[in-house]
């Protein structure tokens, strides 16, 4: 078994917390999605700062190409 973490990225706080419940409804999660604030370098502005929603995923069995086209559904990505 590897601990696997996977990271999406998303344009703001409401998709992330959108892509959160979808992911949390559409899949057997060990762990609440987490969302993080990622200010880049001299953002102050919070709308302006892209979300990433952080997964534990112990039993790797989640998909990196089902995360990767939930986040493109939100103009985010799959880091």
């Amino acid at each position: 078994m590897r601990d696997t973490t996977h990271v999406l990225v998303l344009p703001d706080r409401d998709a992330a917390e959108e892509v959160a419940d979808l992911l949390a409804a559409r899949f057997t999660l060990d762990t609440e999605p987490l969302l993080v604030r990622d200010a880049l370098a001299g953002e102050d502005d919070a709308e302006d700062a892209q979300w990433l929603i952080v997964l534990e995923d112990p039993r790797d069995v989640l998909s990196p190409a089902d995360l990767d086209a939930i986040a493109a559904d939100f103009d985010g990505w799959l880091e």
